[in-house]
């Protein structure tokens, strides 16, 4: 289990743009700053800036609106050129009222507006601008971990990460969306408490509590931080485990 954290947030990271080879800039950054990655060490990158560097910005005004889109903006008073691309970015929609759209991803994940954000998305002086979630997050941390760990001869876990919201619980926080190189879930069934009772049901979310401890040191607004080694975690290796297994089947599931 992870004992002390320390957290490195990487300064001056550059604005990344369509086609930046994401793992080029978290190199040279990490050597410009001084800082050494030890052995273990994750990486812990926001996905605002995997999503740029894969060229998920949309512009509303390319948007071809939907008959369902526009009846289901009616309905949420939402933009209708939105709409289409959270109901394209979506399996399902699982709850709406005014002002809100609740939906499976495609990836699984269950989040408002299909986690389409217009904030931070690099489109100064262009037209209404909104950034889509990566096509894979699961391969996009792959693909980071793989270019990293041949740049430093070890392996390098990576974590893609994403300010959500929560049921029955006001605030958002950082949960983990794509991993690599790490067990996201660590099974403790059959394990002892400090009573000598053995654990039943003990899972912890390494991955999303990895993913909210960076996200404070990456800010929300305009800290310009989305990249954070962190040490201490005593993570797990495994090169085939993704965010898959910290997603609840729906059979399980008691809410919808």
């Amino acid at each position: 289990m992870p004992g002390a954290l320390h957290l490195s947030p990487l300064p001056d990271f550059p604005a990344v743009e369509a086609g930046d080879v994401l793992a080029d800039l978290v190199i040279t950054s990490t050597r410009q700053s001084g800082y050494q990655p030890p052995l273990g060490a994750v990486l812990v990158i926001a996905q605002k800036v995997v999503s740029k560097a894969e060229g998920r910005l949309v512009h509303l005004q390319d948007v071809v609106v939907t008959a369902e889109a526009r009846a289901l903006a009616e309905a949420t008073q939402k933009d209708p050129r939105l709409v289409t691309l959270i109901l394209q970015e979506s399996r399902s929609v699982i709850r709406t009222r005014p002002g809100l759209i609740i939906t499976e991803h495609r990836t699984g994940h269950i989040l408002a507006n299909a986690g389409i954000d217009s904030s931070n998305v690099g489109a100064k002086g262009q037209s209404e601008s909104v950034l889509l979630w990566p096509e894979n997050p699961d391969a996009s941390a792959r693909d980071l971990s793989q270019r990293l760990s041949a740049a430093w001869d070890r392996p390098v876990p990576v974590l893609i990460n994403d300010s959500l919201g929560r049921p029955w619980r006001m605030g958002t926080v950082g949960f983990a969306i794509g991993t690599a190189g790490f067990e996201p879930v660590w099974d403790q069934v059959g394990e002892k408490d400090l009573d000598g009772r053995v654990m039943k049901v003990t899972a912890p979310a390494i991955a999303d509590a990895l993913a909210a401890a960076a996200s404070l040191v990456q800010g929300e607004t305009n800290q310009g931080l989305p990249a954070v080694w962190v040490e201490g975690c005593d993570l797990r290796h495994d090169d085939q485990a993704n965010t898959s297994v910290l997603l609840r089947p729906a059979e399980q599931d008691l809410f919808r």
